[in-house]
């Protein structure tokens, strides 16, 4: 095998590797071989097809697969040779057929970048403390309760919270919604389902006005004719429906599976969900905190664009839930989420440097719990427990997770550190 390397950019590089034409021949007949000993074909005994024969019938797919095999067992043995760390699968060219008695091929690729060496020491990091207190329990409760509240019918004027079913029409200039007749719909006023402006004119309405009024549609409404323009709507108000409360009492409790019913016992389930909730809050603030100081200490730092066009790909898939998982991501997007995309592939880059240089190890023990905490949000745990057991590239990003958990911890220590108190909900509804 014959093997050169050039530097086609600050991290891309390109391999042209040659390997015997025989050595590709040698494995089609390797192939050949398995097959005819394996297949079954219809007028053949088993173990007793000619060779012939599968080169008629497989001939192409043995080929294809024996020239990948060996592009990537001699990809691998180039790149070790080379002392080269590539970070994503390299685009190969390749004709795949012999001349001069070689096969050659072309494998471009970007490597890891060669790392500064980090010194934390004149970090400053604010690392920020809170705790669970009575109220933050109170005020979870009562978003329970609110969330298995039931609605009753009253006769007087709808108020902030009051459930308003409507029919509407819209018109404006020449174009009507809908076409004919009116639209059902439903709300709850001040919860921010339907926009602000609708929700005014319903407010102080009762059970059977029917009225006509202004309404300032917002530019991002589903209806492209209604959007951003001034709208002449028509209303008739069906019902106006109180909210009711329930009670916290037994019957409540065992609706959150405690089938004792005990007002304590939830109390205490409630204080350990909401302290896994600001724990993971409080790492990721951390982790944040340390990854921002980081990349701003290092701004040179050489980032694969590969990793930041993956990176950004995956922020604009977390942003817009409704792309489809096999449609492209557009360029646009793409070329919006590059400079965050491009910060957090540099922070994550140099957190597994200082985790390298200072022996740090993802703690398998609090791996075990970070699984356990996802698995947790599921109907079934121990079933997400076993998937992930079982699929080592989940497993993988946990671990990689935990570690990145442990070096900013690590960093913390060892930066200059100042603290600062907030508030449970200041720590989860940041403004």
């Amino acid at each position: 095998m014959q093997v050169q390397l050039e530097n086609t950019g600050k991290l891309q590089r390109k391999l042209t590797v040659r390997f015997p034409a025989e050595q590709f021949e040698s494995r089609v007949r390797e192939r050949v071989t398995e097959m005819s000993r394996n297949v079954r074909l219809k007028g053949f005994r088993p173990g007793k097809v000619p060779p012939k024969v599968i080169e008629q019938r497989f001939g192409a797919q043995i080929r294809g697969e024996a020239l990948s095999d060996l592009v990537g067992s001699t990809f691998r043995e180039a790149v070790q040779k080379e002392n080269l760390q590539p970070v994503a699968a390299p685009d190969i060219d390749t004709s795949g057929k012999p001349e001069g008695g070689e096969i050659a091929y072309t494998a471009t690729f970007e490597v890891l970048p060669e790392m500064p060496s980090i010194d934390v020491a004149g970090l400053q990091i604010e690392r920020t403390t809170a705790q669970v207190t009575d109220p933050d329990i109170d005020a979870m409760i009562e978003t329970l309760r609110t969330q298995r509240r039931t609605f009753a019918d009253v006769e007087r004027a709808a108020q902030a919270g009051d459930m308003v079913i409507f029919d509407w029409s819209a018109q404006a200039g020449g174009y009507r919604h809908p076409q004919e007749g009116r639209e059902r719909a439903a709300t709850v006023i001040g919860s921010g389902a339907l926009f602000a402006a609708f929700e005014e004119v319903l407010r102080g309405r009762r059970a059977g006005d029917e009225f006509e009024a202004a309404v300032a549609f917002p530019v991002e409404f589903r209806d492209a004719q209604l959007a951003g323009k001034l709208v002449q709507v028509i209303v008739k108000i069906d019902k106006v429906r109180e909210p009711r409360l329930p009670e916290v009492d037994e019957a409540f409790v065992r609706g959150f599976g405690i089938a004792e019913g005990d007002v304590e016992t939830f109390r205490k389930e409630v204080r350990a969900n909401l302290e896994r909730e600001l724990d993971n809050a409080l790492r990721m603030r951390l982790r944040s905190e340390v990854a921002s100081k980081l990349v701003d200490a290092y701004p040179q730092l050489d980032v694969p664009q590969v990793l930041v066009d993956t990176e950004a790909d995956r922020l604009v898939r977390v942003s817009a839930p409704g792309l489809a998982a096999e449609a492209l991501v557009p360029s646009e997007a793409r070329a919006a989420a590059q400079p965050v995309a491009r910060r957090r592939v540099a922070a994550g880059l140099l957190l597994r440097e200082i985790g390298r240089n200072n022996g740090i190890r993802p703690d398998e023990k609090r791996v075990s719990q970070a699984v356990a905490t996802i698995a947790s949000t599921y109907e079934e745990p121990q079933k997400v427990v076993e998937l992930y057991a079982s699929d080592p590239q989940l497993l993988e990003g946990v671990r990689n997770s935990v570690l990145e958990d442990q070096v900013a911890e690590w960093v913390a220590e060892h930066a200059t550190a100042t603290e600062r108190h907030m508030s449970f909900d200041e720590v989860m509804h940041p403004r």
